[in-house]
């Protein structure tokens, strides 16, 4: 197995196991770090096949770029793909059971693979890095939550609703049925989490 080069960026990874036996195994690392992720997958990749390499969906030089590999292993078998991101970033995932996704984001960008086969189904970027993912059963979409926007997303990627904030949101909590945005500035607003609509809280 090659060894990382001494001046490339550590690799950090991160598995977390879903209900139905579906666990995911995310590997990332910082800009020009591929070397490093290629030189561990052997320990982590799980399908047996070199990774779906997506990166090129985000930039003509993904190797450049911050990579991350996610490796997926369930009841439908075993797939993983790589991915690229213009900005340093720990991507993480939400599976939407009931309608077969795993849902990936990771800097700009969210994904939604097919669960089983890993397929793509679709991809959407948005202005401003994403920094939460939020579903729930009661919700016919999943809510991405990035710095200065807040949108959900349909099961075809299609975008159900979106609004804009006038200042950096630092932190998104979806806790008894409203959805709970901070600001960096200090700022707090709840949205209805079912068509973004601003709620009085209480």
């Amino acid at each position: 197995m090659p060894e990382p080069e001494p001046d490339q960026p550590p690799v950090r990874e991160s598995v977390v196991d879903y209900p139905g036996g579906l666990r995911t195994r995310i590997r990332w690392t910082g800009s020009g770090g591929g070397g490093a992720l290629a030189a561990g997958a052997t320990e982590s990749t799980t399908t047996g096949a070199p990774p779906v390499d997506l990166g090129g969906l985000v930039a003509d030089d993904p190797e450049a770029r911050c990579r991350a590999e996610l490796s997926v292993t369930g009841p439908g078998g075993a797939w993983s793909v790589r991915l690229a991101s213009t900005i340093y970033d720990q991507p993480t995932a939400l599976h939407w059971d009931s309608e077969g996704l795993l849902v990936v984001r990771y800097g700009f960008h969210c994904y939604g693979f097919e669960a089983r086969s890993g397929a793509l189904r679709w991809i959407h970027r948005s202005a401003s890095p994403i920094i939460g993912l939020f579903g729930s059963p009661r919700l016919p979409h999943v809510i991405v939550q990035a710095e200065i926007e807040t949108f959900a997303l349909e099961p075809d990627g299609s975008v159900a609703w979106r609004i804009g904030h006038s200042d950096v949101v630092a932190a998104a909590e979806l806790v008894g049925g409203r959805l709970v945005l901070e600001s960096y500035g200090g700022q707090r607003a709840v949205l209805d989490p079912r068509s973004g609509r601003r709620v009085a809280e209480g």
